[in-house]
């Protein structure tokens, strides 16, 4: 138990992959440091426990990935996604500092795994984590636990008490009191705060789920804005995708998320399609589909495929709804089955005035079987739904983490919206996402983040702490 009053060099503020790389580095740095997680040991890891793989720059493949992906092919595709990196001079650090995080992460525990099928065509691009997130974490705890890093778990730090640009004290829950000479606020998002959320989504939110674990309330992150830090990242943007509607509210992890949007087509309540299934390659157009879904009515949508391309992508975790007809399908689903079909029968139209029988059908890569005269579109991989039986499954936006935070240096020391820094305050992860995302995601660069900038946060508060 860490007894009330303590003091430590370096306080860590959460206890996921950006909390515990920050502490590994301030260990190795030399420091005495104490890592606070909110969660009980059972479900410790925040969001991180749910990921598979991150996205790093590499110049030659190896034996988990199959190829190059050179700092410029990674620059472009972040800038591609969304309105582009908030800071593009932090973005383009990130990037660069990507390139020897794997071999950072296999020094502190990390073991790898060359990617599976149905894995959104990421082998060449992402490395993956032998077991999942939730396996690296594990090893990670351990190697900290060997390192000397003290972990509290169930400790909720409730308030950090400041004198001008300086962090005196955290309180937590239990009314414990700890004093550190340099604190890592690595505590996530706001995302499992459904009434903040509102205040820029409205009653919108009543629809949404949330990936990972309630604890992400986003209190640190308010005492930091109420102390004075200065906001970065947009108020609406966050990493959302398109999970099962028949999924928990909170925690369903990416077990729930629905990948065979680009197979088919989506429609919503009214029976219509919305947007482009087929816009780009899945990795970097997978994450928009939460948003799509929030903006529309009910924040409900459905993916309809057929048996062509059954077992082509992960399966839902719940099942889907299965009919001989079209018709059929949108009566399982309680739609308006006319509005259904006749979108069906348009869609059917557009692939066979576009030609798209003449091209191989290919998820490798943008195949350009397109539809032609259809608003939306389907840009790629369009085939006819024709093939009974028909499959369906409900969606609705997923969020996994807002992009609204705390603007840092190029050194994680959390800005001032008076113009200069906190003395002795840093910020890795989600809670500094805001800086380098917008309003788009490219898959698995959230553990790119949380790895470049708790690397950066552990040596600069190790640093700061040690004089």
């Amino acid at each position: 138990m860490t007894p009330a009053g303590e003091q430590t060099d370096v306080l860590v503020i959460g206890g996921g992959n950006a909390a515990l790389v920050s502490a590994l580095t301030a260990a190795d740095t030399g420091a005495r440091v104490l890592l606070l997680e909110r969660a009980p040991a059972a479900f410790r890891g925040g969001n991180s426990r749910h990921t598979r793989n991150i996205r790093c720059a590499h110049d030659t493949g190896d034996d988990f990935t199959t190829g190059p992906y050179p700092y410029d092919e990674l620059r472009h595709d972040l800038y591609s996604v969304g309105t582009g990196p908030g800071d593009e001079r932090l973005a383009d650090l990130t990037i660069r500092q990507s390139m020897d995080a794997p071999a950072w992460m296999t020094a502190h525990g990390a073991h790898w795994q060359p990617a599976l099928s149905g894995t959104l065509n990421l082998a060449r691009t992402n490395r993956f984590f032998l077991g999942g997130g939730k396996a690296l974490l594990n090893s990670y705890y351990r190697t900290a636990e060997r390192s000397g890093v003290r972990i509290a778990y169930d400790r909720t730090v409730t308030h950090l008490e400041f004198d001008g640009p300086t962090c005196t004290e955290a309180r937590t829950a239990d009314g414990r009191r700890i004093r550190a000479a340099a604190v890592i606020c690595a505590s996530g998002g706001f995302e499992a705060d459904l009434g903040w959320l509102g205040r820029y989504w409205g009653d919108a939110v009543q629809g949404f789920h949330v990936r990972g674990p309630s604890y992400n309330d986003g209190t640190v992150l308010r005492e930091l804005l109420d102390a004075g830090a200065r906001r970065a990242g947009e108020e609406r943007g966050f990493h959302a995708v398109a999970v099962d509607a028949r999924s928990p509210r909170y925690d369903g992890g990416i077990a729930t998320r629905i990948d065979s949007i680009p197979f088919g087509i989506v429609v919503n309540r009214e029976g219509h399609r919305f947007y482009d299934e087929g816009e780009d390659i899945w990795p970097k157009r997978y994450a928009i589909w939460g948003r799509n879904i929030a903006l529309q009515p009910g924040q409900i949508a459905y993916a309809l495929w057929d048996t062509k391309v059954q077992g082509a992508f992960l399966p839902p975790m719940y099942g889907s709804y299965t009919a001989k007809t079209v018709e059929e399908l949108a009566g399982l689903l309680g739609l308006d089955q006319r509005a259904v079909t006749e979108t069906v029968d348009a869609y059917n139209a557009a692939v066979d005035r576009g030609g798209a029988a003449r091209r191989p059908f290919t998820m490798a890569r943008p195949d350009g079987r397109a539809t032609a005269g259809l608003d939306p579109p389907k840009s790629n991989w369009a085939q006819r739904l024709d093939t009974p039986p028909y499959r369906a499954v409900p969606m609705r936006p997923g969020i996994t983490f807002t992009y609204l935070g705390v603007a840092v240096t190029d050194r994680a020391r959390v800005r001032r919206a008076e113009g200069d820094t906190f003395r002795n305050v840093f910020a890795a992860g989600e809670i500094m996402s805001g800086n380098i995302l917008s309003t788009g995601y490219l898959a698995g660069f959230g553990m790119t983040i949380g790895t470049v900038w708790g690397r950066i946060a552990g040596r600069e508060a190790a640093r700061h702490a040690l004089g």
